[in-house]
């Protein structure tokens, strides 16, 4: 089939590998504006579009799907079927009925769960055993297409969102071309999404990020292993902002308050609403991040200081 790719960050690249090495046709790839990164404030492609430029494919930029020239160019290149991953913008009914078989998006969940900007985040956050990817029709509704076909993946106790997703964007891009393959062949069957068991997944904001030591230490470590990498867990020392890498449960630790402070010989615990947690790396304001031991060591942390 001819396709039209739709997709923006980093997550996207092992769907555009395999659908270029797949039977497909792959006419152009449609992604978010240039976006300014960088102490200079450059503008630079997106992972999606840079990896378009580098295979000699042509990129699409529009500010908003519904721009009617770049409707008008979809029109021209006229595509069978516009498969998209984590493209960030909401692509209006004019649109979606150009291809002829429409757009098919790989999601990050097992849908209905976690429909939205977030599903992996929030899985972890929440503490799921098992997510999965689902790749479904597109349509008006956020995320509430008929589905194509699911795999499954389990999540494992240190997994990070970053973890996750990384396993998930390689499995999933197997799963969106066996679709397409599927498609082509017209024997692709698309079931609605039941009723039950519908969840949201919105996008993480950096208060999201903040550590509630007055959670229990699975909460702790869950929030944590949720943010990272983005937008990445903080707490705050001598009012300065830290931020935390992924945290380890005590199951016997010493009793401490929520945020208390216990500097180790080999580990720095703090305290929560259960058991303690022993920090990992550490990244203070305008520093590398470290190892927690080494943070401790070098601001000589006295009795009775804590986390907030």
């Amino acid at each position: 089939m001819r396709l039209i790719f739709a997709g923006t960050p980093a997550v996207t690249l092992p769907a555009l590998d395999a659908i270029a090495a797949s039977s497909h046709e792959l006419l152009a790839v449609v992604t978010r504006p240039d976006a300014p990164a960088g102490r200079g404030r450059r503008l630079v492609r997106s992972p999606a579009g840079a990896w378009a430029d580098e295979h000699g494919i042509e990129v699409l930029t529009p500010d908003k799907p519904r721009d009617p020239s770049f409707q008008e160019r979809l029109k021209q290149l006229a595509p069978d079927c516009a498969p998209v991953v984590a493209y960030g913008a909401l692509v209006p009914p004019s649109a979606l009925e150009i291809p002829k078989h429409g757009w098919v998006n790989l999601h990050f969940s097992l849908l209905p769960a976690w429909r939205g900007a977030a599903p992996v985040q929030h899985a972890v956050l929440h503490g799921d055993e098992v997510t999965g990817a689902s790749v479904f029709e597109l349509e008006a509704g956020l995320d509430t297409g008929p589905v194509y076909g699911t795999l499954t993946e389990d999540i494992r106790p240190a997994d990070t969102s970053g973890d996750l997703l990384e396993r998930l964007a390689v499995s999933g891009a197997g799963l969106l071309v066996a679709v397409l393959d599927a498609i082509e062949a017209g024997t692709a069957v698309a079931h609605p999404q039941p009723g039950d068991g519908v969840t949201f997944a919105p996008k993480l904001t950096v208060d999201d990020a903040h550590i509630r030591w007055s959670d229990p230490s699975f909460a702790v470590d869950r929030r944590v292993r949720a943010c990272t990498p983005a937008p990445g867990a903080w707490t705050t020392f001598r009012d300065d902002r830290v931020k935390l890498g992924p945290v380890k449960p005590v199951a016997n630790g010493p009793s401490l308050a929520p945020g208390d402070l216990l500097v180790e010989r080999n580990q720095v615990l703090v305290g929560t609403a259960t058991t303690p947690v022993a920090l990992g790396e550490v990244r203070a304001a305008g520093k590398k991040a470290m190892a927690a031991t080494d943070w401790a060591r070098g601001l000589r942390i006295q009795p009775g200081e804590k986390l907030a």
